[in-house]
């Protein structure tokens, strides 16, 4: 395996934090990440944010073929030439480019330590596909993720993510395991697709509904729902109020259930729009 600090040193880059780059130079948990996928399909691995290549030379050795995206065009020339055999046999394919814009390949898989400041959009890019995910994130972002009902974490996004996916946090990952080390902790989600276990009329109206409702996680499902009509898109809050049980408006959204909700936004998709 290329050790990830040589790597560094021949790209000749240093990772700048106001550009998000933070390269992972722990051997020990660049070896772990692609065991994470556990018998998942390896046919293609998506990998976004190559940096110098630490993780690209880990994928190469377990997935039958990788694509990497990377924006930074230094990071991208440099991965080019370091892993030019790899290209050159067909298995390694190098996208300049960002990852938000660009359509991705089909891909029977992703593990990716993302840049933190664009991680939440990526991440909902990549849920949709229904593939198996490994995925670096900020360590808070990633507790909010598998957070459940009643807890201080629940929220959006933990909705929002185990609406796709069913979502664990796999590892915790110190500060020093980067370079240069970031100002928090992160944390390894491993994402495995699968149906919910409830049914929603319209996924992106459902999607909509939970945020609109989280914007007000401090006011009672009663009032967070009349007031972020303007988010949610329904033009009779009132008659969605009406028909919901009272036992229900009277929580707040940070102990309603991913399938109370979608029950929730079955009525207001019914009758409130």
């Amino acid at each position: 395996m290329r050790d990830p600090d040589g790597l560094i040193a021949r790209a000749g880059v240093r990772g700048d934090p106001n550009q998000d780059q933070h390269f992972l130079v722990d051997d020990r948990v660049l070896d772990r990440l692609p065991t994470y996928l556990e018998g998942a399909a390896l046919e293609h691995v998506l990998e976004i944010g190559g940096g110098t290549g630490g993780l690209t030379d880990r994928l190469l050795s377990a997935a039958d073929r990788v694509t990497v995206i990377e924006r930074d065009p230094r990071l991208a020339a440099f991965l080019t030439d370091e892993f030019r055999t790899e290209r050159e046999e067909g298995r390694l394919t190098i996208i300049e480019g960002d990852a938000l814009s660009l359509e991705y390949p089909d891909f029977s898989a992703s593990v990716s330590n993302l840049p933190y400041g664009v991680s939440s959009e990526i991440a909902f890019r990549l849920l949709p596909e229904k593939r198996p995910l490994v995925l670096m994130f900020q360590r808070e972002f990633a507790e909010r993720m598998v957070a459940e009902p009643g807890t201080p974490e629940y929220g959006r996004l933990s909705v929002s993510s185990q609406h796709f996916a069913g979502v664990e946090l796999v590892e915790t990952v110190p500060k020093e395991a980067f370079s240069p080390p970031p100002q928090v902790e992160s944390a390894v989600i491993r994402a495995t697709p699968r149906e919910p276990e409830y049914e929603v009329p319209d996924e992106e109206f459902f999607l909509r509904f939970v945020k609109a409702v989280f914007t007000q996680r401090r006011k009672t499902m009663r009032n967070a729902i009349r007031n972020t009509a303007h988010i949610s898109g329904l033009e009779d809050p009132d008659a969605v109020v009406e028909a919901t049980d009272d036992d229900l408006l009277s929580k707040r959204a940070g102990v309603v259930s991913p399938s109370t909700f979608a029950e929730l936004a079955t009525i207001a998709w019914e009758v409130g729009r």
